[in-house]
């Protein structure tokens, strides 16, 4: 049983990142699986009910990324790219984070999905902050940067080279990134 429900999630998630929490429904789900869509329904009554279990596996996903770079024996200056890179690497060349996807779809979504996905969105946010500022106590970038808006920034550079990446060429990730480090490190490292 749990191991069919995990399976819904999955698939789910994988149509997030393809096309939009809009643009799939249950029967999509139930033919993907080669199941019957009361199958889907046993496991969550309504679409919001998968939702709010999407939300709950990306944060579970967001907390573990956060906890083993924070733990990781890396240099600090690499945590915050190890950090966005891990979560990167989960993300196919034709795909988007699924965060930014549910970001896309926000206004059209429940109050409780929205309250989760700000939740979510600001998690991120935070755990990024959180090892830049690390880097700043020990010096290595400006005292005047403020680290939740440089956060925000890296992150929303990313994302956007994701989406850009479907479109105008696979290494566009790459490149941005390589671009974020010298902007905020200089030339010496990247």
């Amino acid at each position: 049983m749990e191991n069919r429900k995990s399976q819904i999630i999955e698939l789910a998630l994988r149509n997030i990142r393809e096309k939009g929490y809009l643009s799939f429904s249950y029967d999509d789900l139930a033919k993907e699986l080669g199941v019957t869509k009361a199958s889907i329904h046993y496991h969550f009554m309504k679409k919001e009910d998968l939702g709010f279990a999407l939300c709950t596996r990306i944060k579970e996903g967001l907390e573990k990324s956060y906890l083993y770079i924070d733990q990781a024996q890396i240099n600090l200056e690499d945590k915050p790219w190890e950090f966005i890179s891990r979560r990167v690497k989960q993300i196919g060349n034709n795909e988007v984070c699924p965060l930014s996807s549910l970001q896309a779809d926000f206004n059209f979504l429940p109050v409780s999905m929205q309250e989760s996905i700000q939740q979510i969105s600001q998690m991120e946010i935070d755990y990024l902050k959180k090892l830049l500022e690390d880097i700043k106590k020990e010096g290595k970038l400006l005292p005047t940067i403020d680290t939740a808006a440089l956060a925000t920034v890296l992150i929303s550079s990313v994302k956007g080279a994701l989406q850009y990446r479907r479109v105008v060429e696979e290494d566009l990730v790459s490149t941005v990134f390589d671009q974020l480090k010298q902007l905020v490190y200089g030339n010496s490292k990247s």
